[in-house]
């Protein structure tokens, strides 16, 4: 769906955000985009669908360059960004000016979508807040049943209840032809949305792995004293001592996302090191 091989990417003359990047995305998956802020997922995503253009490597949509803007790409492509605008129009109104370029936009699903996300269809969409604004947007783009949906930052602007409404709605739009990528610094709202996870940190995807493989060779928990020697990395919590191990059972558990991340993060190699074993490793 997504390939990206060598991708160099840098603004003006600043040193580069990204050298020698390399990254797939297949359809039949929700990804969950992490870094900082300021690690450049925005960036990535906008050479994702070509709206900056690399150095050096290539992006491609379906073997198509996303720097062309193809016609043929884009009306199977949509972009959701952090900071959205939208026209003094109403939801009918926008919709009847814009579901043109969708071949298989559904007037029946975005129903649906506003309604579950309790957002009114008559009001005029720039005199909503900004939360309505973005839950009004999110359903235009997954009822234009594109193959790629890219959001950045969606959840910026929900309150807790929206957000709940938000990883229900995205699950529920997930087929296996499409390919939904979510970026977010806020860890928490993609728990039990996505199915893989990728980390841009240092200029890299450092990590690229599916839930399902992670639970397979870690574990999540907290740890008493006598068990360091087993901690890949651990942190203070709530909770006590939150911890990752290795998963030497095979039992499977829930993956602590914003524990992962913060390893990965951290700067500190174990977590990373232990999943490059060559009986972990592979191509995603």
């Amino acid at each position: 769906m997504v390939h990206i091989h060598n991708l160099s990417f840098g603004y003006g003359k600043r040193a580069p955000l990204f050298e020698n990047l390399q990254l797939t995305l297949a359809r039949g998956h929700i990804y969950g985009l992490l870094g900082k802020n300021g690690a450049g997922k925005s960036t990535l995503l906008k050479n994702m669908v070509g709206l900056v253009f690399p150095r050096a490597g290539s992006c491609r949509i379906n073997g198509q360059p996303a720097a062309k803007r193809l016609p043929s790409v884009l009306e199977d492509l949509y972009f959701l960004p952090e900071e959205i605008y939208v026209p003094a129009l109403t939801a009918a109104q926008f919709v009847a000016n814009t579901a043109g370029f969708y071949p298989r936009f559904s007037h029946a699903q975005l129903a649906t979508y506003l309604a579950e996300f309790e957002v009114p269809d008559h009001a005029v969409l720039d005199k909503m807040s900004f939360g309505q604004q973005k839950k009004f947007m999110i359903a235009f783009g997954l009822a234009t049943n594109t193959s790629l949906v890219v959001m950045d930052e969606p959840t910026n602007g929900l309150d807790i209840p929206s957000k709940v409404q938000f990883r229900r709605i995205m699950a529920s739009a997930l087929t296996e032809e499409r390919c939904l990528i979510i970026s977010t610094h806020q860890v928490r709202d993609l728990d039990s949305l996505i199915d893989t996870v990728v980390v841009l940190h240092n200029r890299e995807i450092v990590l690229n792995a599916e839930l399902d493989q992670l639970a397979e060779r870690l574990s999540f928990t907290t740890v008493r004293e006598g068990q360091e020697a087993e901690v890949l990395y651990a942190e203070e919590s709530v909770r006590g001592r939150a911890a990752i191990l290795p998963n030497t059972t095979g039992a499977y558990g829930r993956v602590d996302l914003e524990l992962l991340f913060n390893a990965v993060a951290s700067g500190e190699q174990s977590v990373l090191n232990y999943l490059k074993h060559p009986v972990y490793e592979q191509s995603i």
